[in-house]
């Protein structure tokens, strides 16, 4: 098979893989060396459904000894199948990096003979890239559940980040769609790449001669609808997994109906609505200093669909508003619907100077159209609603009326 034909077909494979990313990651280059990471990231493309990927993003095979019912790439699908060798995979990074078509590659991969032959392999790519190469552009491996830890160490020494995928937010969920897959495979890798990621953080703040070992840290996706958990349970799984193991980023990926299957759900269209309000409640998490326990319980599983998440928490808890801009913490500033990290930030250096008013909110970047009904400037409200039901109704209004706006204005992504 051609080399263009490779790519078409494994190109196209990945795109189900989601955790893309390269933030994080600086990684210093000489003047003979080629490519340069930067923690502000790699370039980024458009998919066909509106996700945002990292160029070069490949499968090394679409070949694949496990049978997941989700999955395209599972063994007993009829599909075009390829599998690039390491010179393969290595040309074409450096000259799509020389045509300035890409600045990194997202390498992932289906599972060939046995993990640790598949995990061997993608070493080997990056590890050329690196030495070979003198490649100092972002790499992001997929550290294969199972393999072995030299394995997995020897990666962390070439990548910029390693992830390696929990697939389905429960143990359950794993047997029943993955039953080649284990949860006490995906956690050891976890596990092991945690303690080494501090390991070698620890030691570069001693000896400047220390290695830096993943230095993007690690990630993980979920699939998203494919298993009946709640939004509470996958919330809840995602905080555990920031604390236990100091993950970067958890991503989450809506189930999208690839194969037929009885035990699948018949699905008309991915859950991306669903896909979207995690994603904000998992940034609440991360910098907002929520708690799943805050944004869900047993309950109230889901999170709503007609208001985000911080929305939705404020109507929940209208005993703690109206916050008075002029005098309310930072902690505080940054629950408000409509106040963001940065704008909290500029509210508190802003009312040194003097009281604030609504006309200096939106100076500041605060979205008014929300935070109107939960904040006060000098004890008086731009607009008032007491009555939450009332108040949730003319969010709910506002919210819809935003949506249908992007979507008429919305470019055909696919088509450019």
């Amino acid at each position: 098979m051609e080399l263009d034909q490779k790519l078409g077909i494994l190109a196209a494979a990945a795109k189900y893989d989601v955790s893309c990313s390269s933030s994080g990651s600086t990684r210093t280059n000489s003047e003979k060396g080629l490519g340069d990471a930067a923690v502000s990231g790699i370039c980024h493309s458009w998919s066909g459904d509106g996700r945002c990927i990292s160029l070069l993003k490949v499968l090394l095979s679409n070949y694949c000894i496990y049978d997941c019912a989700y999955c395209i790439n599972r063994r007993s699908n009829d599909i075009p199948r390829s599998a690039f060798t390491v010179d393969e995979v290595v040309k074409l990074t450096i000259d799509f990096y020389r045509r300035n078509y890409i600045e990194g590659l997202f390498l992932s991969s289906g599972v060939l003979k046995n993990t640790d032959y598949t995990m061997e392999l993608m070493v080997r790519i990056a590890k050329e890239l690196r030495l070979k190469h003198n490649f100092h552009g972002y790499i992001h491996l997929k550290a294969i559940p199972g393999a072995s830890r030299e394995l997995l160490r020897r990666a962390g020494f070439y990548a910029d980040r390693l992830s390696a995928n929990i697939e389905l937010p429960s143990e359950q969920g794993l047997k029943l769609l993955a039953p080649d897959k284990s949860k006490e495979n995906i956690f050891n890798s976890f596990t092991y790449l945690s303690a080494q990621i501090s390991r070698y953080q620890e030691e570069s703040q001693f000896f400047s001669s220390t290695p830096r070992f993943a230095p993007a840290g690690q990630s993980t996706q979920m699939i998203v609808g494919a298993t009946p958990e709640s939004d509470y349970q996958i919330v809840s799984l995602a905080e555990g997994l920031y604390q236990k193991f100091h993950l970067k980023r958890v991503y989450y990926s809506a189930y999208v109906p690839v194969n037929h299957n009885s035990l699948l759900p018949a699905l008309s269209s991915p859950p991306l609505k669903r896909e979207n309000r995690l994603y904000q409640a998992d940034w609440l998490l991360r910098f907002y200093g929520f708690q799943a326990t805050e944004l869900l319980d047993p309950r109230e599983p889901f999170l709503d669909r007609e208001l985000d998440p911080k929305t939705s928490w404020a109507l929940r808890n209208m005993t703690i508003f109206p916050v008075e801009v002029n005098r309310a913490e930072y902690e505080i500033l940054v629950r408000v619907p409509g106040v963001g990290l940065k704008s909290a930030k500029r509210i508190i250096n802003a009312r040194r100077y003097g009281p604030l008013g609504f006309d200096n909110l939106g100076k500041l970047g605060v979205v008014l159209k929300r935070a109107r009904y939960f904040l006060t400037c000098q004890g008086r409200y731009l607009e008032r609603i007491d009555n939450p039901i009332l108040l949730r109704q003319v969010l709910s209004d506002k919210e819809r009326k935003v949506n249908q706006s992007a979507n008429e204005f919305q470019l055909p992504l696919f088509e450019l």
